[in-house]
């Protein structure tokens, strides 16, 4: 199938990007990498009178490392994330995740702001922002502002952001001290979307304590979702006192609205979903070991 008729826009600036989304409104859509919405206009499920093509603003791409945090501009491909040095050294979770996105057409096409501004619960991006509490900065009107992600993901493919708001950039924390990270998911083929799975971080004090610790899950509800209960069993506890399969069934014990389909039913999505907490956990647990000796 063919997209319906649309008119499409190239700004080269942030304002002009934003004058063109006040301009049109509900009737306009931003395209980053296209790798998510051009596939959706082709088999027409959704439809938009004009497209604003943000791949031209040199603004909105790059990665820049500030005072505890890394700022990645919205533009700034996938592929790009995944090989940056300073990506990797200061937010290992979200270097890691990007090979688990698609392939690398994909990624090379694809961009951070156009996957977290999708917000499919399935994706990795988003699960990531969710999971080290990143900020997404937008551009209105109106002015500016930096939308924690735990506000930012409102239900499947649906952000807090106004019709006229255009995403620019999103804010990493960097995670200091004694630390480690685990991404697992599993899917049908590699470059599916994930069944299920999940993000984890954690921080460690000089007592092997978990003082800090965050999962998100990837694919089992409308959002990218904090596993709460599991991250209170695990705080406080000394590394080696984790038993990661009970951290897994606490993630998932109390989740309500986990989609089924033809690639599995709720409960095997939540069956697995455990395992993968368990995997990921015990990744970065084994990771932040390693830091301390």
């Amino acid at each position: 199938m063919k997209p319906a008729a649309f008119q499409y826009h190239a700004p080269t600036t942030v304002g002009g990007a934003v004058d063109l989304m006040a301009e049109f409104g509900d009737g306009a859509k931003v395209l980053a990498g296209g790798q998510s919405l051009i596939p959706m206009l082709a088999l027409r499920l959704t439809a938009f009178d004009h497209l604003v093509d943000i791949g031209r603003i040199p603004a909105m791409r790059g990665v820049e490392r500030g005072d505890g945090t890394i700022r990645i501009g919205a533009g700034t491909t996938e592929a790009e994330v995944g090989s940056s040095p300073a990506v990797g050294s200061s937010v290992p979770l979200l270097a890691r995740a990007t090979p688990l996105i698609g392939h690398f057409q994909i990624r090379n096409r694809g961009t951070l702001g156009g996957s977290i501004a999708h917000a499919d619960p399935a994706a990795e991006y988003p699960a990531v922002a969710a999971a080290l509490d990143a900020h997404m900065e937008t551009e209105s009107p109106r002015g500016s502002r930096s939308i924690p992600a735990g506000d930012f993901f409102r239900g499947l493919w649906t952000t807090s952001m106004e019709p006229d708001e255009v995403l620019v950039g999103v804010s990493f924390p960097i995670w200091p001290g004694r630390t480690g990270f685990g991404i697992e998911e599993i899917s049908r083929r590699h470059g599916d979307f994930a069944i299920a799975g999940a993000a984890v971080a954690v921080e460690v004090d000089g007592d092997d304590r978990i003082r800090r610790c965050a999962i998100s899950l990837i694919g089992l509800g409308p959002t990218p979702l904090r596993a709460a209960p599991a991250e209170q069993y695990l705080v406080g506890r000394r590394m080696a006192e984790v038993e990661a399969q009970e951290a897994g069934g606490a993630a998932v014990a109390d989740l309500e609205s986990v989609p089924a389909d033809l690639h599995g039913t709720a409960d095997y999505r939540k069956r697995v979903g455990a395992v993968m907490v368990a995997r990921a956990l015990a990744a970065a647990i084994r990771e932040a070991c390693r830091d301390g000796e």
